[in-house]
């Protein structure tokens, strides 16, 4: 079995020219490289609401208080994954710090490319490590128990649906739907004539877009990427039965241009009154509750992730700032990464942006704020509950190989994940099929398999 950062170094070097040519489009916020000045940090994050909004905050707050001054790079999620790997994978040393997700950050720890957060975040008394959400934590802890990136807000997923539309059709939304009973209603909610979608879902290729929401809906069918022996089972009637099942509900009741839509744009979708319900990460919450950003901002009703064999089956993820071992600002990069992700921070937010933007979902204390609680109030019960069913150790219905609930905690996943979605993508696009998508998925997995076999 070749060991995972050598695995991951080849995976990295076969698509660094693709990478490179994606992440030229960077968005609001580009800088050219790292920054000499000793008070100066550069930061890549995901173009996400909650790190648009830290962009806005930083330098009238962050930057008074401690002189230090933050240079921002911000990309959408697939060209942050690609970037974000080169840089830390290759030494690049370009940032000090970046946001990565709960599946990068155990491989990384052990491959010896972060710096370890814990003995700074222990001896920050200010800080209370002791009250970030453990889900949370244990999700960005290597195997040496300490903690390698620190988490800005932590998600799990939910269906959202749009209470108007519901009343106006007389229906009613369980707190436990099935997906079955998710697809009735998309069929009597679906409007194209009006511009209303029965439901937006993601369509986008990338392991993280398209097979974050796809995999989850694949372990409540009773599928698996991997069995516990690392059998793969990508072409498995289960895995089978709830891609068809997928693609054949966005191609019915989807939003137009699914097989471009990711998370942004179901956002924009669902925000903008154009879909009746949407399944995607319990942090959309906090942007569809503000008036200003969203235009169902009190309409919509939060159930948990619909299920079929499974009690649950909600995902587990953390967007977290990470310090790679290259940054020569060790010291700067830790103000910024523990000011970030502070009980002071989402004060900050409550007050200057509205309480339902704190990026929530780290610190048990939030769920205790008075203005957070009415102004989550109807949907901090559904997401903080969704966090704590999430089980990434056994998410389906079969013993794992590896940690996750929407990723398999290994190395050569991004590569697998984002090629087989590719070609599921193509499906919803009318221009392949499903078949076709997890017979290729197949032999891809079984060459992976043969790494830890």
């Amino acid at each position: 079995m070749q060991k995972p950062g050598k695995r991951l170094s080849i995976l990295i070097a076969g698509a660094t020219a693709g990478a490179l040519a994606l992440s030229g489009c960077s968005g609001a916020g580009s800088t050219g490289g790292g920054d000499s000045s000793d008070n100066t940090i550069t930061a890549l994050m995901v173009g996400n609401p909650q790190m648009e909004d830290i962009q806005k905050l930083t330098a009238d707050n962050f930057t008074k208080q401690t002189g230090i001054t933050v240079k921002f790079t911000i990309l959408p999620e697939n060209e942050l994954r690609d970037k974000v790997t080169q840089d830390v994978a290759n030494q690049g040393g370009q940032y000090d710090v970046a946001t990565v997700g709960a599946y990068e950050v155990p491989i990384w720890a052990k491959n010896g490319w972060l710096h370890e957060l814990s003995t700074q975040a222990g001896a920050d008394a200010n800080y209370d490590s002791a009250d970030l959400i453990k889900p949370m934590v244990q999700s960005l802890t290597g195997d040496d128990g300490k903690m390698y990136a620190a988490p800005f807000y932590g998600e799990s997923s939910f269906l959202m649906y749009n209470k108007e539309m519901f009343e106006a059709k007389g229906l009613k939304m369980p707190e436990k739907p099935t997906w079955a009973q998710v697809a009735d209603f998309a069929s009597k909610l679906d409007d194209k004539k009006n511009g209303v979608a029965g439901i937006c879902l993601r369509g986008l290729p990338g392991w993280g877009e398209l097979f974050a929401p796809l995999t989850t809906v694949v372990n409540t069918y009773g599928g698996t990427w991997f069995e516990k022996d690392w059998t793969p089972k990508v072409n498995a009637p289960e895995f089978k039965e709830a891609t068809n099942f997928y693609v054949d509900l966005i191609k019915k009741y989807g939003e137009s241009g699914a097989p471009q839509a990711g998370f942004t744009e179901c956002l924009n979708t669902f925000g903008q009154g154009k879909a009746a319900m949407w399944y995607d990460a319990t942090s959309a919450a906090g942007t569809l509750e503000d008036p200003k950003a969203s235009k169902v901002a009190g309409k919509v009703g939060y159930a948990y992730a619909p299920v079929n064999k499974t009690e649950y089956s909600g995902w587990l993820w953390t967007w977290a700032w990470a310090m790679p071992k290259t940054t020569k600002k060790a010291d700067a990069a830790w103000k910024f990464i523990s000011w970030a992700t502070s009980k002071d921070y989402e004060q900050l937010v409550g007050k200057n942006l509205g309480w339902s933007r704190v990026p929530s979902g780290k610190r048990t204390s939030t769920y205790s704020i008075p203005e957070y609680k009415e102004s989550a109030k109807a949907f901090a019960d559904v997401t903080l509950g969704s966090i704590e069913h999430a089980n990434p150790q056994n998410p389906g219905v079969q013993p794992r190989p590896a940690l996750g609930v929407q990723f398999v905690g290994i190395p050569e996943f991004a590569d697998l994940g984002t090629k087989v979605s590719q070609e599921v993508s193509a499906a919803i696009a009318g221009s392949s099929t499903v078949d076709k998508a997890l017979t290729d998925g197949q032999k891809l997995a079984e060459d992976v398999a043969k790494n830890y076999k």
